[in-house]
């Protein structure tokens, strides 16, 4: 077990790296002058030499690379140009909405695919298992704005149950938080849960099949049992599998309904930054996004060796 956490350890900081290293090209070898980009066409000579005298543009490539990572590992990502705040600060406010809301989307999707998933398996071509695969083709076909806007209708104009939209402090009122994420939470969950049903379904149909399964129910196991220990557990690494991709898109992606929902989140903070030309404050956003992601992957992988001793030997 060691070894196989050693080798997976050292693939994740070799892909960090690498990544790393990826990002601060691509946004130094982009056309233009980044100073020139931030301050615009008519920008003075005398401000643009400061401004690149401020981000450090002055200095060879791999000295302006090693004064990043030193940052980076520090916890210090510069300052926003358009903010005049430290990018770590302004990240962390963001995340502070963009994570409760993929955490709670995710475990929601969880508690509504993994039971329809099972149940649409157990009654194989019946008409649950049919109702079960109309609602996951509905969820994935319908855009995540146009369910947000179809919640907002019902639930904040006609029967003014819920915020529409804008996220209140946790600190303020963390009943008030909870509530404005409700919507967005709910329409994230039921678009992810669409997909992780289908898998479900789809895992749990082949373990169905297996003999182990057909004698553990020929020694009389119940089937509460042998649903739990035998179909699910073992269906558990192409569960999983979709579950750590989910959260990394909802982690980068869930822009558009942050959008419909007004929530300050990681998403829209990177889309205000590309529009702003704020380079420091884009880099470190993708940074700490595309790290989050290959984080996420690294600890799928590690489940793998968990869930199954065999994984941990090749």
């Amino acid at each position: 077990m060691f070894g196989y956490l050693t080798r997976k350890f050292t693939a994740l900081v070799l892909t960090l790296i690498l990544v790393s290293l990826a990002i601060f090209l691509v946004l130094r070898f982009l056309p233009g002058d980044p100073a020139q980009l931030v301050l615009g066409i008519n920008a003075s000579p005398e401000s643009l030499a400061q401004l690149r005298s401020e981000l450090g543009l002055n200095e060879p490539l791999h000295v302006q690379y090693l004064n990043w990572m030193k940052g980076l590992l520090t916890g210090n990502l510069g300052d926003s140009i358009f903010y005049e705040k430290s990018v770590g600060s302004l990240i962390a406010s963001r995340l502070a909405v963009t994570l409760p809301l993929t955490f709670l989307a995710t475990l929601l999707s969880i508690i509504i695919a993994l039971p329809l998933g099972i149940l649409a398996a157990i009654n194989h071509r019946q008409p649950g298992d049919f109702g079960i695969i109309v609602f996951s083709q509905l969820g994935i076909s319908v855009p995540a704005f146009w369910l947000g806007i179809l919640g907002l209708l019902l639930f904040s104009v006609k029967l003014n149950l819920l915020p529409s939209g804008g996220f209140i402090e946790w600190g303020a009122n963390p009943l008030g938080a909870i509530r404005s994420l409700t919507l967005p939470v709910v329409t994230l969950a039921i678009i992810q849960s669409a997909a992780l049903t289908r898998m479900t379904r789809s895992s749990a149909l082949d373990v169905l099949s297996q003999d182990y399964v057909t004698a553990a129910r020929g020694r009389g196991l119940p089937e509460v049992r042998v649903l739990s220990k035998h179909v699910l557990s073992n269906s558990l690494i192409s569960i999983i599998t979709l579950i750590g991709l989910q959260v990394g898109q909802l982690l980068a992606g869930a822009v558009i309904v942050e959008s419909v929902f007004h929530l300050p989140g990681l998403g829209r903070l990177l889309i205000l930054a590309v529009e702003q030309r704020d380079l420091q404050l884009v880099q470190g956003i993708v940074t700490i996004l595309v790290g989050a992601i290959i984080t996420i992957n690294y600890l799928v992988d590690l489940t793998y060796g968990i869930l199954d001793p065999r994984i941990r030997l090749t």
